[in-house]
């Protein structure tokens, strides 16, 4: 079936393109079941060669990862029964009880209350994947700052989902999500067969380089020789962007999922509990609940809340909304009270010299424009 897209929606993100903010951009807005409109517009590669973006085309979704795979998996574990949001780290992980990280909760790890900082270029700190869990517990959480997001809470608790499920979280997000939804197009790792369907990111890892020169730490030749191997200087283009994930073997819990904006749509309904056929309805409450009331973010189970001061949502979502973004550009928000869907994923970290465009003024826009298409077809 062929979709169209809303007049005033091409209108902005062509002006954006053209404008530079990002090359391409793919959309789909859903209520309930249904794709309500979409379109691709621009070019999914610029450099080494020119290719259209497509409806098929396939994204780096970045931080999307966080609540497509991780946080659906726990609350996939937590409908079972088999996790609870109270259960301490250190009944699961090879953490002291007596530790900081040790006493940390499954929801504070979800809402990012747990002090953990919010970045570390774990390439230039761990030895191997393997020891990025024993460097990251090792850590001193700073408790009390109310909500800090963080990569690290989402590597800790893809372990722990890895460590209930005995397998890595790709192989658990297979079975538990991907073949039971009939996904095609999502996946960690994509074969290099599918390269030419995949929008190209960075030229190099530039943007966690300058990160890591301005934080101090590329002082010293042993911490250069690192960043040389790890942070890419060449196109990255069909393998993960982020630099931990692809040291990480380009499968982690904050990052590196690829898919289309149609899969997208289909692991999103899973969020609805009219819809969803991988969770009930008390474990989909957990998505537009507001666990951090008192502080400055609005944050439910692993999404940030419409209700947030400045959130991408726009004027029009309802306040219990819940979604996330992507650093490569993408991002998802899901209405519950419409059961509406707004995907939209452009891949702004490409052929665009530093700084990048922050484009979150062009995310509320498209949701309002969104939102009021919905109403004028409905």
């Amino acid at each position: 079936m062929a979709y169209f897209g809303d007049k005033e929606i091409n209108e902005l993100l062509l002006g954006r393109i053209s404008a530079g903010d990002f090359p391409s951009a793919v959309y789909l807005v859903g209520r309930g079941r249904d794709v309500c409109f979409s379109n691709s517009l621009g070019l999914a590669v610029v450099v080494p060669e020119e290719m259209t973006a497509a409806s098929d085309t396939i994204y780096d979704l970045a931080s999307l990862t966080k609540v497509l795979v991780t946080t659906l998996l726990a609350a996939v574990l937590v409908d079972r029964g088999q996790l609870q949001l109270d259960t301490p780290l250190c009944e699961i992980l090879p953490v002291n009880s007596s530790s900081t990280n040790g006493r940390t909760t499954i929801l504070e790890l979800a809402t990012h209350t747990s002090g953990l900082p919010a970045w570390k270029p774990l390439y230039l700190i761990a030895d191997s994947r393997e020891d990025v869990l024993a460097r990251i517990l090792a850590m001193e959480p700073e408790r009390g700052q109310g909500v800090v997001y963080s990569d690290l809470n989402f590597i800790l608790l893809a372990s722990v989902i890895e460590e209930l499920t005995g397998n890595r979280i790709d192989e658990a997000a297979a079975d538990l999500v991907f073949r039971p939804l009939g996904l095609k197009d999502t996946c960690f790792c994509p074969s290099p067969e599918l390269r030419r369907r995949i929008a190209a990111s960075e030229e190099g890892n530039r943007f966690e380089r300058e990160t890591c020169h301005n934080e101090g730490y590329l002082e010293g030749e042993a911490a250069l020789e690192r960043a040389d191997r790890w942070l890419r200087k060449a196109l990255i283009w069909g393998e993960v962007h982020d630099g931990n994930a692809y040291f990480m073997s380009g499968v982690a819990g904050h990052a590196g999922l690829f898919s289309t904006a149609g899969d997208v749509f289909v692991l999103a309904r899973q969020f609805l509990p009219d819809i969803s056929s991988l969770l009930g309805p008390e474990a989909c409450k957990l998505f537009s609940h507001n666990f951090t009331p008192q502080g400055a973010e609005d944050r439910s189970f692993g999404f940030q809340l419409a209700s947030t001061k400045d959130s991408t949502a726009g004027s029009c979502l309802s306040p219990q909304s819940f979604g996330h973004l992507g650093f490569t550009g993408t991002s998802l928000w899901i209405d519950p009270a419409r059961q509406a869907t707004f995907i939209l994923l452009t891949n702004r970290t490409h052929d665009h010299e530093l700084p990048l465009v922050n484009i979150n003024s062009v995310r509320r826009k498209f949701h309002d424009l969104a939102c009021a298409a919905i109403e004028r077809n409905s």
